[in-house]
Parts: structure tokens; C-alpha cells; sequence
């Protein structure tokens, strides 16, 4: 047998033996929808103390991502549908920042890999395609990321810890959808498609996204939700919702509704630790049937959606109509380039029924000895089919961020928003990356 032959032999043995996955239940939506526009992608930031070193973050990045297999994956097309394999190649490039948040991640151009890592000045940014995992993943996979940066970077200071991945940190690779997924007769229905109110206006430059961000301090958001008496996401969202309505409807009744979705973490209702996707998507409707609605009235209507929605009940209908879809038979066995046709059809009849998200990825905590490197955590989304504005929740050391992403010139949805936040007696920080004053 020739050399040529045996190499080319070993190669497609290799090959055979790549590992490969499924993709999770919610993953099979995004690389249908995914383009250029909306990109179906996420970023999770950390500013450290001092400016980042390009070399030891790429060190970072090749010593932690051959311990985390859901990352280490690229995406391939089947006949039946889309499937994870095993990415043998080298970690992607870390680049100075390059583009604005959550720009399209051109899988030719970085190894094959569904995700980025860049920086500018002190800022580390993580960029994910929601296909791999939603903020809950990415989260865990930034943390590991930033200890392992700075014991690179202060191998003296941070000599007492151990350079590996953080004991207590799951790497489960199970699709949890399916797991827990329990047929009913009283599934959700499928995807609501009635329209929602969506903000238009004069757009920003093509490729730009604005972005503001708002510091909070913890404690005085929790007086203040406390004393309108609900949670302090069902206020945030409320607030945003009251903001949409005094700017955009300018008070006015409306025959289509305020949508704002809100994505629902399902791992502590079901005792998951999986790094894929696992959420839901529930929605605070609010339609102005008249005038002159108060602040408390729309926070009352927008905090009773919430809680009628997320309870165990409710999230195991949605989880089970999504989960009953993919295993029915008839359509396990329809061609991918066909399900995409109606994949994209059912995505665009309900597209328009948001009218914006927030997504909340909770409280950031670090280990102690890295705590003193580190300021502020914020997640930032992209834009999707009929939603020119949305805002992502983080919190990190007693301080929420609630960073607003818009492709809108306009602001004064966001400035209400923060006006009304510090009229209840919280303080405000601001900052933003100077989209709206170049």
C-alpha cells in the first residue's frame, strides 16, 4: 500500500471516530434563522482592572477550551438535520474588538468554531451562537476563561490556586428537553402569531448597534421592587414596558400589545446542570385599551403575566409542545432542506408577535481570590426579526447592569427608562460606546 493511501486511510478513520452530538431541542431553530442580520448571537462581557494582554488570553483560551466538549464543536448539515462534531482545529484567534456586539460569526474565519473571544482596552468579550448554549453556558465557560487569564497574569498573586477547571463546575452535555419531557394532553399551544407593537424609526448605520449601559446597586432595586411588591426582573420589566409606552405610544391606546419576551432559566425547576440550551420563553403582554395608564397599573399588568406564567405548570407545557415536535415521527423523517422551508415560515409568522426581550442571566459570583481583578459583568444581545431594541440583565458584587442594544437612533425609550429608575430613589450610572455621538 502506498504512503498516500495508508495517510488517507488514517484520515478517514480519524474522521469516523470524531465525536458527534445532537443538537438540544431549542438549538434546531437558530441555524435555520441565522444571517448575516440576525445573527442569532450572543456576548457576555467582564472588565478586568487593567488592560488585557492579547498573549496570555490566548494561552487562557487554548489551556481551557479541550475541557469544555460543548464548545469544541463545529456545526455540520445531516440529511434529517443539523449535528455538532467533534473541532479538532486549533482555538479560534482572540482579536482586538472588531466589530460591534453580536455580529455574525463567519465559521470559515475562525477555525470552524461557533464562538469568539476578543478584548478591547479592559474589557474581555465572549460572543456565543445561541446553538451551542444559551447565557447560563456561556456564563461558566467565561468565568473559567477569566481564571484562568489572570493566573496567567499574576501567577505570584494567584499562586495558591490550582490551574484547572473550578471543582463544582458541571459539564454535562445532556439535552434536558428531551429528558424531562413528559407527553400530556394539555400541551401549550404552538407559538402565538398575533402582531405585536414593533419600534420602528430612523436606524442606525448598517453594521451598528448602540449600546447603553446602567449600573444599579442591588439593595436599593430590591427596596424599591419590594415596595411596588414584586420581584426586581418583573420592575425592570415593567419599567421598560411603562418606557416603551410613554415614548413610543406616546400614551395612546394601541390594538396590538406591548410583547416583551423573557427567556426562563428551566435548570432549578428541573434539577439540570446541562451546558446546552435550557430555557423557555414566556411573554408580559400589556395592551392599552385606553389612556393615561399609570405606571403602577402597567406594572401590575406586566408582574401578573410574569408570575401566571412562570410556575412549574406552565413552563412543563411549553417545554413538552416544543419537545413533541421534534419527536414526532412523521416529522423526524422529512428532509432538512424541507424543514427549514417550514421552520423559516413558522419563525417568520411569529416573529412579529415580540416586541422586545429581556433576559436576566442572575448573579455573577467569583471566587474570592480573583475578585479584587475584576469590575463589572453585562450581557449584551443582538437584534432579531421585528425587535430593534432589547436588554440584558446581569448582576456582579452588589451592582445589576442593565445593558439596552438598540439598532434605533432614538433613545428616549432608554432615558425614560433610566429616569424613572432614579426618580424611585435608586442610583443610576451610565455608559455607553459612543454609537449615539459619532
Amino acid at each position: 500500500m502506498k504512503d498516500s493511501e495508508k495517510t488517507e486511510n488514517k484520515r478517514t478513520l480519524r474522521k469516523e471516530q470524531l465525536a458527534w452530538d445532537k443538537l438540544d431541542n431549542t438549538a434546531n431553530l437558530f441555524p435555520v434563522i441565522a444571517t448575516e442580520n440576525m445573527t442569532n448571537v450572543y456576548r457576555i462581557s467582564v472588565t478586568l482592572t487593567e488592560e488585557i494582554d492579547r498573549v496570555l488570553l490566548q494561552e487562557a483560551l487554548n489551556r481551557i477550551l479541550p475541557q469544555f466538549s460543548v464548545f469544541r464543536m463545529r456545526l455540520r448539515m445531516g440529511f434529517f438535520w443539523y449535528y455538532f462534531e467533534e473541532n479538532e482545529r486549533p482555538a479560534p484567534i482572540v482579536l482586538q474588538e472588531y466589530s460591534n456586539p453580536g455580529a455574525y460569526i463567519d465559521k470559515n474565519r475562525n477555525n470552524q468554531y461557533m464562538f469568539r473571544v476578543t478584548y478591547y482596552n479592559c474589557r474581555i468579550n465572549l460572543e456565543v451562537f445561541h446553538a451551542l448554549t444559551d447565557g447560563s453556558g456561556g456564563i461558566i465557560f467565561l468565568k473559567e476563561l477569566v481564571y484562568q487569564y489572570l493566573r496567567l497574569r499574576y501567577p505570584e498573586e494567584l499562586s495558591g490556586q490550582k490551574d484547572r477547571i473550578s471543582s463544582g463546575v458541571f459539564l454535562d452535555k445532556e439535552d434536558s428537553y428531551v429528558k424531562n419531557f413528559k407527553k400530556s394532553g394539555k400541551n401549550a399551544k404552538g407559538y402565538k402569531s398575533k402582531r405585536a407593537i414593533t419600534l420602528t424609526g430612523e436606524m442606525l448605520s448598517k453594521g451598528e448597534t448602540g449600546v447603553i449601559h446602567g449600573y444599579l446597586p442591588v439593595e436599593q432595586l430590591k427596596a424599591v421592587s419590594k415596595r411596588y411588591g414584586v420581584t426586581i426582573n418583573q420592575y425592570l420589566v415593567g419599567v421598560f414596558v411603562y418606557a416603551i409606552y410613554r415614548e413610543y405610544l406616546k400614551e395612546e391606546p394601541s390594538k396590538t400589545p406591548i410583547s416583551c419576551c423573557v427567556p426562563v432559566n428551566l435548570r432549578p425547576y428541573y434539577d439540570s446542570h446541562t451546558m446546552k440550551n435550557f430555557f423557555a420563553m414566556v411573554s408580559a403582554d400589556f395592551k392599552p385599551v385606553n389612556a393615561q395608564y399609570s405606571f403602577e397599573e402597567v406594572l401590575s399588568i406586566v408582574s401578573e403575566s410574569l408570575k401566571e406564567q412562570i410556575t412549574p405548570e406552565n413552563l412543563n407545557r411549553i417545554l413538552s409542545y416544543n419537545v413533541s415536535n421534534e419527536k414526532n415521527w412523521i416529522l423526524r423523517l422529512v428532509p432538512l432542506v424541507v424543514k427549514n422551508f417550514f421552520m423559516k415560515q413558522v419563525y417568520g409568522a411569529s416573529a412579529y408577535a415580540t416586541t422586545t426581550t429581556v433576559t436576566n442571566i442572575g448573579n455573577i459570583e467569583l471566587k474570592e481570590a480573583y475578585q479584587p481583578y475584576v469590575e463589572h459583568f453585562y450581557v449584551t444581545l443582538s437584534m432579531s426579526k421585528g425587535q430593534n431594541m432589547k436588554g440584558g440583565i446581569c448582576s456582579y458584587n452588589g451592582i445589576l447592569t442593565f445593558t439596552f442594544s438598540s439598532v434605533l437612533t432614538d433613545v428616549s425609550i432608554q432615558k425614560r427608562f433610566f429616569q424613572m429608575i432614579a426618580k424611585d430613589g435608586v442610583e443610576v450610572a451610565i455608559e455607553t460606546n459612543g454609537v449615539y455621538y459619532e
